[in-house]
Formats: structure tokens, C-alpha cells, sequence
């Protein structure tokens, strides 16, 4: 009896002893694998853009309380996918989103600056509104597309068989003062109450948005009006927080009541002498830099009167006129290799900024982006189809050459719906590739110049981990990629990081 108790008890204590080196060893396991796991989310934090800056003990204290009102919208969104603001159309949230605490935490922050915007498509819609009111302004509506086309003249313009003049004052008193100005926002906005179903393609969606810029072709091109709207932009551009411009321009013809046309030098003068004045009015201003930007629609025998006029304008203008680049819709200009053998031949002091890669086409038009890289391009425009290219990606990531991203742009002209799939999320995640945030043509979707593109880029595009930090390093961003000299690059951080104290300060207080 004793024997067989003897052996019971050894196999009994063996099956424990085997069931605790298993257990032992599981436990083990799972505490490697949380290790493991840590660590992946720790590099990848790493690598995040804005993961170098450092936060002092204010700062932490305002990231507390964005992350909070961040991981709440998260949540919310978690729970109902359909409320999320980023899945959304903008124009279907935009008072969401103007209402947001996140929303106010980024308008009021110093964002650095705006390296991606055009001419004609900046101030708030309201002001382009309160332009028509100007005297000596006459209308006329196209009878097949219902266009408005405005000029400013002394005397009535000749009539013509699309174009029956009238007083822009007598139209809005025939019609009343609160529809005609209604009427009028449909014509200066793509804003509308049901997006998705408006233009169901690229290519309807361009044709409406290159419309508003005809339309505010008369109304801008008027030179008196187009020094106002321009210093206008700066005053709106710096209560959203922005201190520094690069703006595209065409640099279309100008004319005033004395039958004056202005050319391309005369209109960069226009734009440096009211950089000058708002400078002087405005010490927080840094400063404003314009990149000459014609449309990519240019026959081969306009291509070489083209490069001789961007010379000219760089010798005339070397340090104001920051670079060069061709704008217009990529699918249907044309691409960057019929320009390269005349991009090639100008002067190395001639940098470029070139619209690149804005397209959901695969080994198509997004070819743009091999050709900008070789050409030397500084940045590169939206670069929406650069996941598609490893080499330029491996291009950009040596040369730092920054990416502008404009997300409410590509989001309103049918590139991506649900800006949690932009592929600046991508971008962002990897601090090896230079981003910037910027806003395209706010004025067309009633946007703020920047600050709706930041909480896209924070909200949508942004991983649930990321904060203050990235804010932060994308408006040092702006700076540091800026067509700005080392010197002024120097001058410019000292005064946004004067006005990033303040805010900071504010905020904590």
C-alpha cells in the first residue's frame, strides 16, 4: 500500500510540476509578446512626425487637454462611424467642425505658413461679395452657362451676343439685395447641401471649380481691387494664426478705368509694395514670397516665350518671386516632361514648386512626379499618388523635398472621401519624409486659410497618438521649407515662436 502511495504521489507531483514549467513558460511568452508589442508602438511613435519635439511642462499641459477632447471625437466616432467629421464631406460638417473646442484650439494657434494657395482663390466669400459693391462695377450672365462675367469700366462695355451688359447696382436692387447676393455665393463657392450627388467625377467637379475662377476673373483683374483683395488675404491669413505666404499666381493681365493693362512685372510689384505695406503695418507679419504659376495649357510654340518671361521675371524679382511652376488639372494639361527640355534650360538660381501627382491615375498622369524630381523640384504640390512611386518616394526622402498637403482640396475635388485613406496618413506616420499642411483654394469651399486643413490633418490623417507635437512640427515645417533665404528662415522662427509663447501661455493659463 505504501508503495503504490509512494508512486501516486511522485506522478502526481511530476503532472504538477509539468503543468507549472508550462505555465511558467507561457506566462513567459505572453510577457515577451507584450514587450514586443510596446515596443512596435513605441518605434512607430518614434517615427511619427512631430515625435522630436520635445514638450515643456506648459506644453504638456495644453497636449493633455487637446489629446482629451481628441480621444473624445475618436471615441465618438468609434461608436458612430456615420458622425465621424473626417469620413464626412467638409461641406456636410463644416459647422461641426467651425463649433469644435479642437477646432479652436488650432485656429488660434501659430501655424507658420501657407506654402500652397492661388491667386484668386483665397478670401472668405463674404469679402469677394463686398467687392461688389465697388462703383463702376458692370455684370452681364452668359444665357447658355448662366456665368456671371463682371468688369469695371466708366460706361457701359460694348454688348456682344453672349454678354448684355447692366450695372451690377441695378441688378441687385431689381432682384433684392439678400437673393442676389444668394445667387451671387453660388457662383463664388462650391459649397452645396448635397456634395456627394452635385458632381459625381473629377472631371465635373473641375469644370464647376474652374468656373468661380472665371467668374472672378472681371471682378479680381480689376488692379485697384486686386492690391485690396490681396492685403485682405494677409489680414484673414494672420487671425487664422499664419504669418507667411507662398502664393501661386498666374499672374493674369490687370486693367484699370484708364484702359491700362498691367504685365507681369508691373502686377509683381503690385504684390511687393503691398507686402511691403502690410509688413509695416503688422510687425508679426513675416513676410509673403510669390511663385509664378501659369496654366500647364501652353502649345510647343509658347513653351520657349515661356521660359524667357520666367527669366526675366527672376532677374527683376530674384528674391521675391520665390521659383516657378505649372498649375491646372493635371489629367488634362499638359504633363511636365513637354515642358522639361525648356525647364532644363534655365538658370540653376530658378527654383521650382511643382503641382505634382494630383490624381488617383496609376502610371498615367502621375508620371508628374518622376519628371518634378528630376527636374529638381524644391517641393512637390499635393503629391496625392506618391505612395505609388517607391523610387521618387526614396528621391524625396534624400532630398528632402517636401510634400504640400492639401487635404480639403483633394477631398473636395474627388480625390479621397474618407480622409482617414489620404495618403498623407501615410506620410505622416514617417517623419523621414518632409510634410506640409496647406489649404490649395480656401475660399472656394469656405474655408479658413489654414486651419480647417490642420484639424483634417490632426483628425483624419493623424494616428489617435499623435498630438501637440505634430501641430507643432508642422509649422516649423512650413518655415523650414519655405523659398526663404537661411537669414529670413532665422527671422521668421524668431517671430513665430514669439507668438507660439503667447498662445501657449494663453492656453494653459
Amino acid at each position: 500500500m505504501i508503495s503504490h502511495l509512494v508512486v501516486w504521489l511522485l506522478a502526481t507531483s511530476a503532472v504538477y510540476a509539468a503543468f507549472d514549467i508550462r505555465a511558467w513558460k507561457m506566462e513567459r511568452k505572453y510577457k515577451e509578446y507584450l514587450n514586443k508589442r510596446a515596443y512596435y508602438i513605441a518605434e512607430e511613435e518614434d517615427r511619427s512626425v512631430g515625435s522630436d519635439i520635445e514638450l515643456t511642462a506648459k506644453e504638456q499641459f495644453v497636449n493633455a487637454r487637446l489629446m482629451a477632447l481628441k480621444e473624445a471625437e475618436l471615441q465618438e466616432g468609434l461608436e458612430n462611424p456615420a458622425e465621424f467629421i473626417p469620413w464626412n464631406h467638409l461641406f456636410d460638417v463644416l459647422y461641426r467642425i467651425n463649433s469644435s473646442e479642437i477646432f479652436d484650439i488650432i485656429h488660434r494657434m501659430p501655424k507658420g505658413g501657407i506654402l500652397h494657395a492661388h491667386d484668386t482663390a483665397l478670401c472668405s466669400t463674404d469679402y469677394v461679395i463686398s467687392l461688389t459693391y465697388e462703383p463702376d462695377l458692370w455684370q452681364c450672365t452668359n444665357p447658355t452657362t448662366l456665368a456671371l462675367t463682371f468688369k469695371f469700366s466708366r460706361e457701359a462695355p460694348a454688348n456682344t451676343e453672349n454678354c448684355q451688359w447692366s450695372r451690377t447696382a441695378d441688378e441687385r436692387t431689381k432682384l433684392g439685395e439678400e437673393k442676389y447676393n444668394s445667387n451671387l455665393r453660388s457662383q463664388l463657392s462650391m459649397y452645396n447641401e448635397d456634395p456627394i450627388n452635385h458632381n459625381r467625377d473629377v472631371d465635373s467637379i473641375w469644370r464647376q471649380f474652374m468656373g468661380i475662377f472665371g467668374v472672378n476673373d472681371g471682378l479680381l483683374c480689376y488692379a485697384p481691387v486686386w492690391k485690396k483683395y490681396y492685403k485682405q488675404f494677409l489680414k484673414e491669413m494672420m487671425e487664422d494664426g499664419v504669418q507667411y505666404l507662398e502664393l501661386r499666381s498666374t499672374l493674369p493681365p490687370l486693367y484699370d478705368l484708364d484702359g491700362h493693362i498691367y504685365n507681369e512685372e508691373e502686377i509683381l510689384q503690385i504684390y511687393q509694395d503691398a507686402t511691403r505695406e502690410f509688413k509695416q503695418d503688422n510687425p508679426t507679419f513675416i513676410g509673403a514670397k510669390i511663385i509664378y504659376a501659369p496654366v500647364r495649357v501652353v502649345d510647343d510654340e509658347g513653351i520657349p516665350p515661356l521660359m524667357d518671361k520666367v527669366r526675366n521675371l527672376h532677374e527683376k524679382y530674384p528674391n521675391f518671386m520665390a521659383g516657378f511652376d505649372l498649375v491646372g488639372q493635371e489629367d488634362k494639361g499638359r504633363p511636365l516632361i513637354d515642358f522639361s527640355e525648356g525647364i532644363m534650360s534655365l538658370s540653376d538660381s530658378i527654383h521650382f514648386f511643382f503641382h505634382a501627382g494630383e490624381t488617383n491615375w496609376d502610371g498615367m498622369t502621375d508620371d508628374n512626379l518622376i519628371d518634378a524630381v528630376l527636374l529638381g523640384t524644391k517641393r512637390i504640390g499635393h503629391g496625392y499618388a506618391i505612395l505609388k512611386h517607391p523610387r521618387v518616394l526614396k528621391q524625396v526622402k534624400r532630398d528632402k523635398i517636401a510634400i504640400e498637403v492639401c487635404p480639403v482640396s483633394n477631398q473636395v475635388l474627388r480625390l479621397v472621401a474618407d480622409q482617414r485613406n489620404h495618403p498623407g496618413s501615410v506620410l505622416l506616420a514617417n517623419k523621414e519624409y518632409p510634410v506640409v499642411i496647406s489649404s490649395d483654394d480656401p475660399s472656394f469651399w469656405e474655408a479658413k486659410p489654414l486651419s480647417h486643413d490642420f484639424y483634417m490633418a490632426l483628425m483624419g490623417l493623424a494616428s489617435r497618438r499623435q498630438g501637440l507635437g505634430l501641430l507643432k512640427q508642422l509649422a516649423i515645417n512650413s518655415i523650414k521649407y519655405s523659398a526663404m533665404t537661411p537669414l529670413e528662415k532665422m527671422n521668421a522662427m524668431r517671430l513665430w515662436e514669439a507668438e507660439w509663447k503667447k498662445f501657449i501661455d494663453e492656453l494653459a493659463a
